[in-house]
């Protein structure tokens, strides 16, 4: 059974003029809107840094499967750190003296003066939340729960903090929750050959269209640079997985970069050389609903069970050989 990725609505970033850039691309509807998402990621990935909370030590949970369905920071146009629960926010206030204006407090609290005028942060009150305004900004937990929107979640894992029940609360995937289908072994064997295309072919896309608008580093064009120019390389459209198998072991060096590239766009809180669950929410979060194996695929890739991917399993799960795995191509 043929599948392709494909992408559901949400709100839009604050640098999401750069998803228009692909609106020409050639790819058929579904794979076309996935890279929109990227595209957004892209371009805010080397936004503020961001302090993920330490994890807790508890007994046997595997993190990258919770009963849970989504794709992340690829299929659906949200906010950097939509999902990133140590994400920290400002407040928006006009005065200056304000003790909240530069007070951060994080998803799920907003920052109140106590009687000596001191900033705190107090867990937000859901009602405070804005309403949803279509389906697509529902969000489902892992404990099977819908959820308005992701600030509706936050604030509900806030009343929740300092317990058991709150700390293995996670938002799984955008939109409402639903039946997710058991991944197939045969099915999962596919899932790779189809993102690898894919990341190979949203390089080469940012490489084509990047001019002045900085989606790419010079060191990255330079990378990018040699996969565009091979009269070798596959060119992007809807093909068949044996075509994706043959042309991963034929032209198989096209493919080292743009799995390292991906590393790097998701490690980012904080850059470690490791992928927690937090920061693979924005490529799994909108990816589950539709790819059923997604939640299957991550769990694999963190093949010692530390709740961590390394950087050599996640070019692992790709087919990439351990001889060809470079920290120095995360760039």
């Amino acid at each position: 059974m043929k599948k392709t990725f494909s992408i559901v609505q949400g709100p839009a970033t604050a640098d999401i003029s750069l998803a228009f850039l692909l609106v020409g691309v050639t790819y058929d509807r579904k794979m076309r809107v996935w890279i929109l998402f990227v595209l957004c990621l892209a371009g805010n990935a080397f936004a503020a840094s961001i302090t993920e909370e330490p994890p807790i030590v508890e007994e046997e949970e595997p993190i990258l499967e919770e009963a849970l369905p989504e794709v992340g920071s690829n299929p659906v146009q949200v906010e950097i750190g939509e999902f990133d629960e140590a994400i920290e926010v400002v407040e928006d206030n006009l005065n200056e003296e304000n003790p909240c204006l530069n007070h951060h407090c994080k998803k799920g609290k907003v920052c109140e003066v106590d009687e000596e005028n001191t900033p705190m942060c107090v867990c937000q009150d859901p009602t405070s939340c804005p309403a949803a305004i279509g389906e697509y900004e529902h969000v489902c937990a892992n404990d099977n729960t819908t959820y308005d929107s992701s600030c509706h979640f936050f604030a509900h894992k806030c009343s929740l903090e300092g317990t058991k029940k709150g700390h293995k609360l996670h938002l799984d995937y955008i939109g409402s929750c639903k039946f997710i289908e058991p991944c197939l072994d045969v099915e999962l064997s596919e899932f790779p050959l189809r993102m690898r295309d894919w990341l190979k072919n949203v390089l080469v896309t940012l490489y084509e269209r990047d001019e002045e608008n900085n989606m790419l580093t010079e060191k990255q064009k330079l990378r990018v640079k040699k996969i565009y120019e091979n009269e070798k390389r596959l060119q992007a459209g809807e093909h068949s997985l044996d075509l994706l198998a043959h042309d991963f072991e034929k032209n198989y060096n096209m493919y080292i970069f743009p799995v390292h590239w991906q590393f790097g766009q998701l490690d980012q809180h904080p850059i470690d050389g490791f992928l927690s669950h937090t920061e693979l929410a924005p490529l799994r979060a909108p990816l589950i609903p539709m790819e059923h194996c997604t939640t299957r695929f991550f769990d694999q890739c963190d093949s010692d069970n530390d709740k961590y991917i390394a950087l050599e399993e996640w070019a692992g799960c790709f087919g990439i050989k351990d001889q060809d795995v470079d920290k120095d191509m995360v760039i």
